[in-house]
């Protein structure tokens, strides 16, 4: 596989529509998940992927690999506010990370909203991440969970869970954008992926009939002292730019050591047209590389 390097403005003028038409609140769940299945074919996958479908916490899920031998894995949890998105849909962006993390990634195919509201998606990231540790052999130390938008706040939710319920912290939290709090409403109608009413949309759907105060459905409002190190990007053009910085301000003040980087010119999870805009896969390979430390730290690695 050769990426193709676009201009960004090409490449914003060709997905503005894509995203109109594909994540509109008026358009049904279920179509909205066609249509985004359908279009992650252009997606490209690194050549030598390796895709093996298992169950993973009574759900279907990804092993995902690009090496014979990884080191260390990856619960990668994908986006799509709760509602919409699949291990499918994300395979691009999976498949990266396998290559240049070295690790095993494991796309889990959590149950979506309105069918599944909330905990039952948090329900399943926890039973995944514990499978894991307790049937394939890692320690709660040599897994990272990493995930975009509604997955980057499923990924908080789900540490914050593991923490205090069963004393496992995660190697490292690696979040794209990630959406912490739903109750909050977009500052502005949209950028060029999200709109509020879709956006709010999701988060009715995902809430269903329960409390909005609870931390596992807005993780920001969370304990987040004795998170492990966590990496947070996001492009300043984005709804949920300020949801970011505010985020980070709040782990910094519990103590917790994040990298955080602020993109100018991409989008709402450009990570997944990484093949297509090379600051996209320049990006990816920033969280690859924060997440293989953390999995794989200097000392362990081979040096030579």
């Amino acid at each position: 596989m050769r990426d193709i390097n676009l201009p960004l403005p090409v490449a914003r003028a060709l997905l503005r529509p894509i995203f109109r038409v594909t994540l509109n609140q008026r358009t049904p769940w279920r179509m909205q998940r066609l249509l985004l299945e359908v279009g992650s074919a252009a997606q490209l996958v690194p050549a030598g992927t390796t895709v093996h479908r298992l169950r993973l916490g009574g759900r279907p899920a990804e092993r995902v690999t690009a090496t014979a031998t990884p080191t260390g894995a990856v619960l990668y949890l994908h986006g799509g506010g709760y509602a919409v998105g699949s291990p499918v849909t994300h395979r691009s962006l999976t498949a990266r990370l396998a290559k240049e993390t070295g690790a095993a990634v494991y796309a889990l195919d959590y149950r979506l909203a309105p069918e599944h509201p909330f905990p039952a998606g948090l329900d399943d990231a926890e039973a995944a991440f514990l499978e894991l540790v307790n049937s394939a052999g890692y320690q709660p130390n040599q897994i990272a969970l990493s995930g975009d938008s509604a997955g980057g706040g499923l990924s908080l939710a789900t540490a914050q869970r593991l923490i205090a319920r069963h004393g496992h912290t995660p190697a490292a939290l690696g979040l794209i954008a990630p959406w912490t709090d739903p109750n909050q409403p977009p500052e502005r109608d949209s950028d060029l992926m999200i709109t509020r009413g879709w956006s709010r949309a999701c988060a009715a759907a995902y809430l269903g009939g329960g409390d909005s105060s609870d931390p596992g459905y807005a993780p920001l409002t969370g304990e987040l002292v004795g998170l492990p190190p966590t990496y947070v990007q996001v492009d300043v053009s984005e709804l949920l730019h300020g949801q970011c910085v505010e985020l980070v301000a709040a782990l910094r003040t519990a103590g917790v050591h994040v990298r955080f980087t602020e993109s100018t010119g991409l989008w709402h999870v450009a990570q997944l047209q990484a093949a297509l805009v090379a600051p996209a896969a320049a990006a990816v390979s920033e969280l690859a590389a924060f997440l293989r430390e953390a999995i794989q730290p200097a000392h362990m690695r081979d040096l030579g």
